[in-house]
């Protein structure tokens, strides 16, 4: 089998979609590139951003549940994801443009750390990467400033050494020169780390990440399944997303792993250039559009006009 390409996305939750839809388009300028609803719970929505093209590496997901109140990541959780950038002058861009935004930030060894305003733990890293940059397009960020996909996630775990096995013999991780373990695919890479947990209980609630996913090619995505379950995994069965294929586990830290399959992509149900216009429903959940679009609150096209809002979106304090 050809080892899993990095990360697929990151999937994370929020208690308002209108307040991550402005700061996602529109501080970190990524694309909505599919508005739809969780398959597991039709009644809320999950919007994809990422990069211009949609592409698996640059895909980070948020579930909507309103007024849910804010988590805290605590063990068997991400408490950060890094995304890359290309030089120390984007992490200048960076620092300008999120304090603009009432964001706070704080730079250290080629990184950018800041939240987002549900309290999301965020690092830029201005560092030299053989993957191909995946950049969206947005009028006020230059494309060479612009985030590039993910690098990585750091995990809080009790016992970091009872996932070694398990990362190396059933996911093919390897250990990078900073100790933490590295995705390395054909195309890209991603590194996993895990960080000493807090005493404090992690709470999942909005600003925790839910999931992270792994890319594997179709052809090998029952392959990897096997894997898992030969390593001591308890993977789902293969789940049809629509938009790809899906297999959850739990890796030995208790950080909630997918295995999601490259394709058949975003483009499956409306073309490339209208990507996230309208809300897109897989085939299996069309005949309860009247019903879902009457409960969800319409949120605004972010591309309608050839520019993004100048007015800087601020957290609220």
């Amino acid at each position: 089998m050809r080892p899993l390409n990095g990360i697929h996305h990151i999937s994370a939750i929020t208690a308002d979609a209108t307040q991550n839809l402005a700061f996602y388009t529109g501080v970190m300028g990524l694309r909505l590139v599919k508005k739809t609803v969780n398959q597991d719970n039709p009644t809320v929505y999950h919007l994809f951003y990422a990069d211009e093209d949609a592409s698996p590496g640059a895909d980070l997901t948020f579930f909507e549940y309103p007024g849910l109140a804010r988590g805290r990541a605590g063990a068997g959780m991400i408490h950060r994801i890094a995304f890359r950038v290309g030089s120390d002058r984007a992490l200048d861009f960076w620092a300008k443009r999120l304090a603009s935004a009432g964001i706070e930030s704080a730079r250290e060894d080629g990184r950018l750390r800041f939240e987002d305003p549900e309290g999301l733990g965020f690092a830029l890293l201005a560092e030299p990467a053989s993957d191909a940059p995946l950049v969206a397009w947005h009028p006020e960020i230059p494309e060479q400033l612009a985030l590039q996909g993910f690098a990585g996630v750091r995990a809080f775990a009790r016992r970091p050494e009872a996932s070694d096995e398990f990362l190396h013999e059933a996911l093919g991780f390897m250990h990078s020169e900073d100790g933490t373990y590295e995705s390395r695919g054909e195309s890209r890479r991603s590194f996993y780390a895990q960080d000493a947990a807090p005493d404090f209980r992690g709470i999942g609630g909005s600003g925790t990440v839910h999931h992270v996913a792994w890319s594997s090619t179709m052809d090998d995505h029952l392959g990897w399944r096997r894997r898992v379950i030969e390593s001591g995994g308890d993977p789902t069965p293969v789940i049809d997303r629509f938009y790809f294929r899906s297999i959850y586990f739990r890796e030995p830290s208790g950080v909630l792993f997918e295995i999601a399959t490259v394709g058949p992509g975003f483009a499956a149900d409306e073309p490339k250039e209208h990507l996230g216009e309208r809300l897109s429903l897989p085939p299996a959940f069309e005949y309860l559009r009247e019903q879902v679009e009457a409960n969800l609150k319409p949120l605004p096209n972010p591309r309608e006009t050839s520019r993004v809002s100048q007015t800087p979106w601020r957290a609220a304090r």
